[in-house]
């Protein structure tokens, strides 16, 4: 075996995907099933508006690849390019979005600003406060129960062995790779891949690579479908007014989050929940985008573990300490976007050893001095 990927998240099963497409043999291990843990518990906001500036060329090669993901995996993940919409209701949202449209237009992001007329003939019905609003056509959004199932099996179908269910029970360096011991069995590789999201850093740890890393869980929820149709993804500036996001799917449903306080998750369990006490004033702070939100009913709440690394940025890249191991974890609730593009990387410099898009801002050693000092 070429490679193991722990971690059978979206990272894990891009990578998993792109690694055997690049005609490695690689088995992606997932102590539940595919895809049921931070990567289902998201929104599916397929964006690079507000993201961190040098994560831009990553986020490019990734809607790149979002855009040929029925193509390339056989099936519809539904993505769609509806644009992407972010509200600006003060003047600190207004210097934020601003700066921010300035600051990346040289990475490639060109952001038209919305006047508030232009804004709600083209968007009737949201934000009718709003003072201005960035829009991004060419994001929009995904569903996060098809993704990583969708790699998963395309990466089956070119070779990979995909083991799901399994516990990971001891992680070895041996004098040739690594070997996984698991309650199936015990694996061996030249190469492992972590992917394990918030539990990455437990397993960087073991080879003297700590990460500053907490597990929270977002709180998400879907409404009855809406006769109202809007069709981009919608988010705010400067988190005015709890920074709420939502987006309607086709069936009409809301898809919302943001605008409560992310709850604590203990990794032994790795078992996150929604708190139904957090919801009324969750959709108080959507109103203000969505007034139509004001009787609706929701019918669906739910949470994943998720990792939030201390700096805000994720984990990616080899380790400073281990030959032959990597990592790609940490996304902090905003790796959606990233992942297939993630996993186009981490194959690449897995197999080449570089990788053309600079990912050297993520690099695990960043923490050795104020970790260890």
């Amino acid at each position: 075996m070429d490679v193991i990927v722990l971690g059978g998240g979206l990272m894990g099963a891009a990578s998993t995907y792109f690694l055997a497409r690049r005609g490695l043999r690689v088995t992606l291990i997932e102590r539940n099933r595919v895809g049921s843990g931070a990567t289902v518990a998201s929104f599916g906001n397929i964006r690079r508006s507000g993201r961190y500036l040098p994560q831009l060329p990553l986020a490019r090669r990734s809607l790149t690849l979002w855009g040929k993901a029925t193509e390339m995996l056989g099936r519809d993940v539904e993505f769609r390019a509806t644009g992407h919409v972010r509200l600006v209701f003060s003047p600190k949202g207004l210097e934020e979005m601003r700066s921010f449209a300035a600051a990346a237009r040289p990475w490639g992001l060109d952001l038209e600003e919305l006047a508030p007329r232009e804004l709600h003939s083209r968007f009737p019905g949201l934000g009718p406060d709003a003072i201005a609003a960035s829009f991004s056509p060419e994001d929009g959004s995904g569903n996060p129960r098809l993704i990583a199932p969708a790699f998963a099996d395309a990466a089956r179908r070119i070779g990979a062995e995909i083991v799901e269910n399994v516990d990971v029970r001891a992680i070895r360096k041996t004098a040739f790779g690594f070997e996984v011991e698991t309650s199936a069995g015990t694996y061996s590789a030249a190469s492992l891949l972590n992917t394990a999201g918030a539990w990455g850093a437990r397993i960087s740890a073991q080879f003297g690579e700590p990460v500053p890393i907490i597990a929270k869980g977002p709180q998400m929820g879907v409404t009855e479908p809406l006769p109202h149709r809007i069709l981009p993804v919608v988010g705010v500036w400067a988190h005015d007014h709890g920074g709420g996001y939502l987006r309607q799917v086709e069936r009409g449903n809301i898809v919302f989050g943001g605008g409560a306080e992310r709850t604590d998750v203990s990794l032994d369990s790795g078992h996150a929940k929604a708190d139904p006490a957090r919801l009324p004033g969750q959709l108080r702070a959507l109103l203000p985008i969505l007034p139509a939100l004001a009787n609706v009913s929701v019918i669906r709440t739910w949470s994943g573990c998720e990792g939030y690394v201390g700096d805000g940025l994720p984990v990616m890249g080899s380790s400073a300490t281990t030959p032959e191991l990597f990592h790609a974890f940490g996304f902090c609730g905003h790796g959606f976007q990233l992942g297939p593009g993630v996993g186009d990387v981490m194959a690449e410099l897995i197999s080449t050893g570089a990788t053309e898009t600079p990912i050297h801002d993520f690099r695990v050693d960043r923490f050795a001095a104020t970790m260890n000092g």
